[in-house]
């Protein structure tokens, strides 16, 4: 992998965006962009709310860096426009972002890969009548889950601990996407694992153990607060990091990721079976972001974290430079 930062040429960190996730990605990006420059790649801000992407050509940007999190950012549409230009972008292809992006889709190809994740039921825009909904418990039981299969970082998301909370919580995820996933609540610890690579050259970098107070690891924890606590080394057994770390490779290479991500896992606390919960394939990189945190703990300094993800850009079409 050539990390010399001339290599690069013209460098635009694509940060803001549209989604609802637009605050934490001016944060990531206005990291990514300061680590970048101090490591000597010429780098450029660049927001798609703004600025047209057919302005990435006319500007002579040879790659971009990728910090925009959620819809038209990590779904498939910014990657989709970005292979018309043949501009290299780093993270993931358009198949695997738009997969990845829909948890039920990805939910799907996790089971048929035999790989675990919590039971499910999707209420699609016409099954969220009341009396669909109140089944819904009697199916998953109770706590459970309820959240947009297609938006992150937390956002709509409801642990419904009765039949009467259901209603409202449905009705939350929907102001954020048509359809809503409703989930097997595992109770349990939270973990996340990040991946670097491509294909069989994926691998994992340490397990993060999540500590929210009363589990609660909600928008405002993550970003905005300093209650949740974070322990990499996670302080697991070696077998179940091991374990974690096999998963969650298996879970990003049947997805077809490349580049980087991020898995959020959930350990069962009655067997201390993980459980996958989504796939990142745009991950945060704020000061509370977890990859950073992992890599730092493998080794990897933060600059040296953009430098080596800015280095795996590539195009659908032509692989990885």
């Amino acid at each position: 992998m050539n990390l010399d930062p001339e290599s690069f040429g013209k460098v635009a960190v694509l940060f803001g965006g549209t989604s609802a996730e637009r605050e934490v990605s001016l944060m990531s990006g206005t990291g990514v962009l300061a680590a970048l420059r101090a490591r000597g790649v010429d780098a450029h801000a660049f927001d798609p709310a703004e600025r047209d992407l057919v302005e990435l050509q006319r500007e002579g940007f040879a790659r971009c860096f990728i910090a925009l999190h959620g819809r038209h950012g990590e779904d498939g549409t910014v990657q989709g426009a970005l292979e018309l230009l043949g501009i290299p972008y780093t993270g993931s292809g358009v198949m695997a972002s738009s997969v990845a992006m829909d948890k039920v889709m990805t939910k799907r190809i996790w089971q048929a890969d035999g790989l675990p994740t919590p039971k499910y039921v999707r209420l699609a825009a016409d099954q969220q009548n009341l009396e669909q909904i109140r089944v819904v418990p009697d199916v998953l039981g109770l706590p459970l889950i309820v959240k947009p299969p297609r938006e992150g970082s937390s956002i709509g998301v409801t642990k419904v601990n009765g039949y009467s909370d259901m209603q409202d919580a449905v009705t939350l995820s929907a102001k954020y996407d048509p359809d809503v996933l409703c989930e097997e609540f595992i109770e349990g610890e939270e973990v996340t694992c990040a991946v670097l690579g491509n294909g069989r050259g994926a691998h994992a970098l340490p397990v993060v153990r999540i500590a929210a107070p009363e589990g609660a690891y909600d928008y405002q924890n993550k970003y905005f607060t300093d209650d949740v606590k974070y322990h990499c080394p996670s302080g697991l057994a070696a077998d179940e990091e091991r374990e974690i770390q096999r998963i969650v490779v298996a879970a990003y290479q049947q997805l077809g990721c490349r580049g980087w991500g991020r898995a959020d896992l959930m350990i069962r606390a009655s067997d201390r079976k993980a459980f996958l919960l989504e796939m990142n394939t745009s991950p945060g990189m704020t000061s509370h972001s977890l990859v950073p945190m992992s890599a730092r703990a493998a080794g990897i300094a933060y600059e040296d974290l953009c430098l080596r993800v800015l280095a795996s850009a590539s195009l659908d079409s032509r692989g990885v430079d």
